[in-house]
């Protein structure tokens, strides 16, 4: 190998590392693309490696354990539920994100799904191809000025959301995030409330929460039951945070209208999935976070971090701080003292 440091690129398939190779070769690092079709090979590829720039591949426990230098795992992206964070925090290993990454290209597509499956936009596009001319099929649509619009978590992305939806004209937005401070909800003019009453009083419920084991099936049957039948889910945050079965029966059997989904909890789904099939939901490719200079403006960041850790520095965007005091590689701060 030419670089002092080995970085593994994980997935390489989705983002082929030019960007990061220009910037992570400035401090003598060499990207190796690691695949592997199992966690085994995995192990093997990553053991030795100094970074790990990851996107959909699993870093579990075994695979962290096995690791015998790495200072960082980098994930693209804002969610890092790909990397056992513990198992890194107690290795020692720092992880990093990106997290103001896409808010307004997520922000842009919930919008953009909620515009289409209340005034159905998908659904008439299709009968028209099919021949038929008949917008009494998309009855009943109903003015925003009427709906109730709730974010299921309130971070960066779902407030970028409510600067847009806002004009729309909802009668009310409202929100259930209990790690929010009040005075947040306050300065967007959000209402918040506990998770019943979002449940109950959205006419459009948007997901922005990642996925924790806290949130793993959160929205399941109990949940979608108590949601007017009149109602519409958007889930640009991660899709196993609803229980699909659940969910297929919810919109199969009229207990919400409709869905608009860009994620699932396989990606991509297997052509036999029952969601598919239906009328009521729209489903995009897991592509809200993407534009030309969202996904540039990732790529370098993911290799500052990894850059910095290599170094001895601190990464810009660190997910796991408690591992601070464990990084032997990190820099001793300067002494102010002469």
């Amino acid at each position: 190998m030419r670089g002092k440091f080995k970085v593994a690129a994980t997935d390489v398939g989705r983002f082929p590392p030019q960007v990061e190779s220009e910037i992570l070769e400035k401090v003598g690092a060499e990207i190796v693309p690691v695949r592997a079709e199992n966690e085994d090979e995995l192990i093997e590829g990553l053991r030795d490696a100094d970074a790990i720039l990851n996107v959909a591949t699993k870093i579990t426990r075994r695979v962290i354990e096995s690791l015998e230098k790495c200072r960082v795992i980098v994930r693209y992206g804002i969610g890092v539920d790909t990397v056992d964070i513990k198992a890194a925090t107690e290795k020692g290993i720092c992880v990093a994100n990106v997290p103001d990454f896409c808010w307004e290209e997520v922000s842009d597509t919930a919008m953009s799904l909620i515009l289409a499956v209340t005034r159905k936009v998908v659904y008439l596009n299709n009968l028209v191809k099919q021949g038929i001319w008949d917008r009494s099929r998309a009855r009943p649509i109903h003015r925003f000025q009427k709906m109730t619009l709730g974010l299921l978590s309130f971070g960066n992305i779902p407030r970028t959301l409510v600067k847009k939806a806002r004009p729309f004209g909802f009668k009310r937005i409202i929100s259930y995030d209990p790690y929010v401070p009040r005075e947040v909800f306050e300065m967007y003019g959000v209402e918040p409330v506990d998770l019943d009453t979002l449940l109950r009083e959205s006419d459009v419920l948007s997901i922005h929460t990642p996925l924790t084991e806290e949130t793993y099936h959160m929205i399941g049957e109990a949940e979608l039951r108590k949601m007017k039948p009149t109602a519409y889910l958007i889930n640009t945050g991660r899709g196993a945070v609803i229980d699909e079965r659940a969910l297929y029966r919810a919109l199969k059997e009229g207990w919400i209208a409709g869905a608009g989904l860009d994620v699932l909890e396989k990606e991509p789904p297997d052509p036999d999935n029952p969601l598919l099939k239906l009328d009521n939901v729209v489903i995009t490719p897991h592509y809200a976070s993407y534009t030309e200079e969202a996904y540039h403006e990732l790529r370098v960041k993911v290799a500052e971090n990894a850059a910095a850790a290599l170094q001895g520095k601190l990464p810009k965007y660190v997910v796991n701080p408690e591992v601070i005091p464990k990084l032997k590689w990190l820099r001793e701060k300067p002494s102010n003292t002469r």
